[in-house]
């Protein structure tokens, strides 16, 4: 009976750690940019979009400037559809990689203030 007893609490034990070694690869951590450079794994970098580089749009991806919070501005290349709300957006989570000099966004999160807005009654 002590046998089954340790084969089934090693199996848990197993399941735990594998839970947890799983859990820890997915997360992906917010930094900056001098942070980005750095790393080799995927990793968030929020900031601003900079108003000295406006937004381009060219074929299918999305070219633009942004200054995270410690006030360094990357230029960000984003291959995908411009995300609504982006003219707008008050803040900007880019998801990706760094790579020669520029942040390759693989996801963007839009963080947009009229969003959260309630309507005003009078």
């Amino acid at each position: 009976m002590k046998k089954h007893r340790l084969l089934y609490l090693a199996v848990i034990l197993g399941f735990v750690f594998y839970s947890m070694w799983a859990y820890q690869s997915s997360l992906t951590p917010y930094v900056t940019f001098a942070q980005a450079k750095s790393s080799k794994s995927q990793v968030q970098v929020k900031g601003t979009l900079s108003k000295s580089n406006l937004i381009q749009s060219e074929r299918n991806s999305l070219i633009f400037a942004l200054r995270d919070e410690a006030g360094e501005e990357v230029t960000v290349v984003y291959k995908g559809t411009k995300p609504e709300g982006m003219d707008q957006a008050e803040s900007v989570v880019a998801i990706g990689r760094y790579n020669n000099g520029q942040f390759h966004a693989d996801k963007l999160l839009v963080k947009c203030p009229s969003k959260y807005q309630g309507s005003v009654n009078k």
